[in-house]
Order: structure tokens, then C-alpha cells, then sequence
């Protein structure tokens, strides 16, 4: 498990053998003395304006090394990291137009040392944005200032409109994000599959009775927090046979004569959370981590989860772009055996179309 510490301004959580881990069973205990070779620090922010640069994360580490860390946010847009090693001194400025939006915000630093990369990345969850910029080679970072950072608020400071901070010791992907929790139920041909038992070749039925081969099966487990935090759709609502649970931002198919007089479309697509009412949907409390399940099919379809038309894994056009696969959950596939999804199978609603939509549906 890569998770091993989670914390928000009410607390933190850490475990060296990883926040996942089941009873019973001994996973592999990071040493308090070590150092972390690889790893990732997410987080998740609201941008807010702000005439000043605003420090988001910012930590100092224990003594002998006694580093420093942080990311700030400039008022006219960008991100700038900021990292102390004794007299060493390395800053970098990820570009950023915050559009006076006020949209959540990710970031993801990555390092490798081994690799002799590392990289910050900009996400707005719900989007395709996603912008990187590659780092100077890394250091690896002390377990015990991970330790501290997300355990001890005195040895940091976190702006209050963080969400989360979230620290892994894998290199986390960024990009396109699965939607569809394991026991969700998906149609095939010879009834209901697991979405975390379909693999690679198996043949799903989309909802329009075709039969399609299964190229890419994806799975992620992430904190379940912020833009992560699991979704409960209720059955008999949307054609549910029964209860499933969905990635926040896993889009339906909505249909209907509403959706035709107010957006002269016969579907459109919808990102569960705008869905969340309190009764038809709403969001799930459970553990510090959940895994995400989905599948890529040669087009942008849908698909039927336990009867409710769902979208199947939009990748756009990710195998153009070299920088961003290699950074995403499809690192490592064959780019010449990746379809491409020009556009989306129906029309993706805007956030205020899609609450406005939400709330005509409920009156």
C-alpha cells in the first residue's frame, strides 16, 4: 500500500506500513531513521483571490538536515515550490490561470531518486487540465519530517482553505481517474461482472446492445477525501437495480424530456457529486482510502452499472502526448494499442448547468 499518512486541519493520520493495510497482516514498515527514495505529496485546495501569494504548505524538517518545503500560490496565477536542503536552495514555478474561478484545486509533487526525476503537477479535478512541469533531480525526504509534517500542525503550515495533504510512498499517477468502485456491477454479455473482475479481452455491453472488447482494465486507490470522496447512488433512482458507489467525479448519462427542452441534447453527461441531494445521492463516509475500478474501450461509451448508464473511461487524446501518459495511470501501455476519444459520448454539463439540472430534476 502506498498511502501511509493523511491530514486536514483537524488532525493527522500515520502509518509507516500503510493506511490500508488489513489486520493480521505485516506489510513492509518504513524505518522512522530512513530516508524515502521515492514517493508523492498530494494536495487539494479551493482557489480563492487574493491580492498576496498565499502559502498553502509549508514545513520544516527535524534536525541534522533540517530542510524545508513549500508550495505558495501568486495572486495572478502559478504555483511556486519551494525546497531547502542545508545551502541548497531549489525553486520552480508551475504556470497557472486562475480565470477568477474558484474551482478545487490538486497538486501532486512526485520524486524519484533513482529515477533522477521528479515533477509538480496541476490538476482541476472534473477536467482534463492537467500541466506539469519536470523538477531538478530530487532528495529523498526524511520519514521522520513525513512523520511530523502530517502529525504535528506545529511544525507546518497549512492555509484553511486546504482540503487535505496526503503523502504516498509510490509515485502517484495524475490524469485521467477511474470511477467505478470494485463491487459495482457492469453489463456483459453473460450478465453482471464485478467491475474489478473484468480484465483486459473481456466483452462488456454498452447501452445501446453492442458488444465491445475490454482493451484496458485501471484501478487506483486514493485517499477518500475531497475530490476523491466516494458518491452513493441509491436504487431505484437512474435505473439502479441497487446501490452502487462512484468516484466523485464518474459522469452519468442523464436523459429525458427535461434534459431536451433545457439543453436541446437527447443526454448529456453528469459528474455524480453535482448529483449529491441527500436522497437519490449523496456522499459515503468509510475508511482513509477507497479503490477506484474502470475500463477503456476502443470509443467514449456507455455502459450499464447495475442499470444505470454510466460513461466508460475518457482518455481524449492522452496518447499524443508522451509527457502526460507517462505521468498518468496508463504509464507503461503500448501508446499504438490506445484508442483515442476525440469527444465525449454525449455533451459534458457545466458545473451550473449541472446543479441547475439537478435541482429542476428534484422539485
Amino acid at each position: 500500500m502506498g498511502w501511509i499518512g493523511i491530514a486536514d486541519l483537524g488532525g493527522g493520520r500515520f502509518d509507516p506500513e500503510g493506511l490500508g493495510k488489513q489486520a493480521g497482516k505485516t506489510r513492509n514498515t518504513l524505518d522512522p531513521d530512513a530516508l524515502m527514495p521515492q514517493g508523492t505529496l498530494m494536495l487539494e485546495t479551493r482557489l480563492s483571490c487574493c491580492a498576496t501569494p498565499q502559502t498553502l504548505l509549508a514545513f520544516r524538517g527535524n534536525p541534522p538536515l533540517a530542510g524545508s518545503f513549500s508550495l505558495q500560490m501568486l495572486p495572478g496565477g502559478g504555483i511556486i515550490l519551494i525546497e531547502t536542503h542545508g545551502d541548497d536552495l531549489r525553486h520552480t514555478t508551475l504556470p497557472h490561470d486562475p480565470d477568477g474561478r474558484t474551482d478545487v484545486l490538486r497538486l501532486t509533487y512526485c520524486w524519484d531518486v533513482p529515477g533522477g526525476w521528479a515533477s509538480l503537477t496541476l490538476e482541476r479535478p472534473g477536467t482534463d487540465l492537467v500541466q506539469s512541469v519536470a523538477l531538478a533531480p530530487p532528495r529523498p525526504f526524511p520519514v521522520r519530517d513525513i512523520q511530523s509534517m502530517i502529525m504535528d500542525p506545529r511544525r507546518r503550515e497549512m492555509h484553511a482553505e486546504v482540503d487535505f495533504i496526503a503523502v504516498s510512498r509510490k509515485t502517484e499517477p495524475v490524469g485521467p481517474m477511474p470511477g467505478l468502485s470494485g463491487s459495482v456491477p457492469v453489463a456483459t454479455p453473460k450478465g453482471n461482472i464485478f467491475a474489478d473482475r473484468l480484465r483486459r479481452g473481456s466483452i462488456v455491453q454498452t447501452a445501446d446492445g453492442a458488444q465491445v472488447p475490454v482493451l484496458q482494465t485501471v484501478r487506483r486507490t486514493v485517499p477518500a477525501r475531497g475530490s476523491f470522496r466516494p458518491v452513493l447512488i441509491r436504487a431505484p433512482y437512474f435505473n439502479l437495480r441497487q446501490d452502487i458507489v462512484l468516484a466523485p467525479q464518474q459522469r452519468l448519462v442523464i436523459g429525458g424530456s427535461e434534459v431536451e427542452y433545457m439543453f436541446g441534447k437527447e443526454a448529456v453527461l453528469v459528474p455524480a457529486r453535482h448529483l449529491v441531494n441527500g436522497i437519490s445521492t449523496r456522499f459515503a463516509d468509510g475508511p482513509d482510502l477507497i479503490t477506484y475500478h474502470h475500463i477503456v474501450l476502443p470509443g467514449h461509451e456507455v455502459i450499464l452499472a447495475a442499470g444505470c448508464p454510466v460513461e466508460s473511461l475518457y482518455l481524449g487524446r492522452l496518447r499524443r502526448k508522451p509527457e502526460q501518459l507517462a505521468l498518468s495511470i496508463l504509464a507503461g501501455a503500448d501508446r499504438s494499442l490506445l484508442p483515442e476519444h476525440p469527444k465525449p459520448v454525449w455533451p459534458v454539463l457545466k458545473p451550473f448547468e449541472a446543479v441547475t439540472l439537478a435541482m429542476h430534476r428534484a422539485a
